[in-house]
């Protein structure tokens, strides 16, 4: 594999996570050329110029496309505000660059529609960024479903809760504006779907419920401004084959820091998975004596790849940002023209198609079918 000279536009959050990724993937991995960290865009100069110096970029600029525009960028990561991604990951694929863009895809479905166009038509490699089917125990679960570990699938339950828009008197900023999308289903519900897609195939039919905890929000500079969207969704839904299932996602729900609580039912048992305790499953097995019947932890280990490649121990346990790392190698291997685990434009495009056609439930008080 040839070194790959990465851009990155946005430092936030997720944007450290990728430039997290993108200097660790050789030292984790070791079967891959190091990426150079090419090129660095931020919403100033001053920015651009701090954050490229801290995350070891060699260029900043306060204008994106200067950065697409830029012949020693390969691979474009798109970490800016969702209502950003269809532009920049549009201008990037036009310009003949690989895109890993954070979720989701857009607020619009057309948006989404022409981001995947876009992919298509350059013949590039865009994937997305739902980190969490990369832990090496998600990958162990999905194994243990195909082996018929817990019998046939008949019920799934997912819940995804944080309590970072919990508190009424929290200012008002962009995650509570309509163009930002629907509120939990997108910026949020997409995560648990992603997984729900990784373990089952995707979603077939919706009946939603939405609710605003918080009709409005104070405003830094005085006053209160109206919520758009909603922090809170609960989900009926039917998956590929006929499994019942239920999604709930709540965005002020106080305690919770990062939980999506994945329970899977089987004619032969259970597996129960938690992602704040994200190096450790469950698994109930209906066998042997009922009297020792129960649910038993494993943990995280060497076994589940590629869990070793960081650490050689067991229960050790890996991080939130090692799932980046993981996630950065899936799309190298991809640019590669290896086969990868990734959340592709086409894949996520259904994941868009599952959330609009909740949020048509919700307003149509009705079951909606998602067509292939």
């Amino acid at each position: 594999m040839k070194s790959l000279g990465v851009g990155l536009i946005g430092t936030g959050y997720m944007g450290k996570c990728h430039a997290l990724a993108w200097n660790a993937v050789k030292t984790v991995f070791g079967d891959v050329a190091r990426p150079r960290l090419v090129h660095l865009a931020e919403a100033n100069e001053e920015l651009a110029t701090l954050r490229a110096s801290e995350f070891g970029f060699e260029k900043a600029t306060a204008d994106w496309r200067a950065l697409i525009a830029d012949p020693e960028v390969d691979v474009v990561s798109v970490t800016t505000p969702n209502q950003f991604h269809p532009e920049m990951a549009i201008a990037a694929l036009q310009a003949g660059k690989h895109v890993w863009c954070e979720k989701p895809m857009a607020p619009s479905y057309g948006d989404a529609e022409r981001m995947l166009d876009a992919a298509s038509i350059s013949g590039r490699v865009g994937i997305l960024g739902y980190n969490y089917i990369q832990n090496p125990v998600m990958r162990h679960i999905k194994t243990l479903i195909g082996e018929g570990a817990i019998g046939e699938i008949n019920h799934v339950r997912v819940e995804m809760d944080e309590d970072f828009m919990a508190d009424p008197d929290a200012f008002f900023y962009w995650k509570s504006e309509l163009a930002a999308g629907y509120g939990a289903l997108d910026d949020f519900a997409v995560h648990p779907l992603s997984l729900l897609w990784f373990l089952f195939g995707h979603v077939e039919a919706v009946i939603t419920d939405m609710v605003k905890p918080y009709a409005e929000r104070p405003l830094q500079q005085g006053g209160r401004r109206e919520v758009e969207n909603h922090d809170l969704a609960s989900v009926l839904m039917r998956l590929h084959g006929g499994i019942s299932a239920v999604l709930m996602a709540n965005r002020s729900a106080w305690g919770r820091k990062g939980r999506i609580a994945l329970q899977i039912f089987g004619s032969k048992g259970a597996i129960s998975y938690d992602q704040e305790r994200m190096n450790e499953f469950e698994l109930y097995q209906a066998e042997g004596r009922g009297t020792e019947q129960g649910f038993r932890k494993i943990l995280a280990a060497p076994a589940h790849r590629p869990y070793g490649r960081f650490i050689p121990a067991p229960g050790h346990g890996l991080g939130f940002n090692d799932l980046k790392i993981i996630e950065c190698r899936e799309l190298i291997g991809a640019i590669a023209g290896e086969a990868a685990s990734v959340v592709t434009f086409v894949d996520g495009l259904r994941i868009e198609k599952t959330v609009h056609a909740m949020a048509q439930s919700f307003h149509e008080r009705r079951w909606v079918e998602i067509a292939s």
